[in-house]
């Protein structure tokens, strides 16, 4: 199920200068997360975004979880 999941995050460098974005829209990955953070619901983004998808949130997730899976973290810049 991940995998059809993250076939939804796409890789275009003409779309948002090639960062991940949803289904080859304007919607990055980085958006939808940061609208997660914020405390907005799956319902909220679908109401504010209606051409996203209930998978496409979680495909979101998906991608960030993969992204987390690293052997180590030497330093973070913020």
């Amino acid at each position: 199920m991940e995998n059809t999941l993250l076939q939804r995050i796409t890789l275009n460098p003409d779309i948002c200068h090639g960062k991940p974005t949803i289904r080859n829209r304007r919607y990055p990955v980085e958006l939808i997360l940061d609208l997660l953070s914020a405390g907005m619901t799956h319902e909220e983004i679908l109401a504010d975004y209606p051409a996203l998808e209930e998978d496409d949130i979680r495909a979101c997730l998906v991608y960030a979880s993969r992204l987390a899976r690293v052997k180590s973290i030497h330093r973070v810049l913020v």
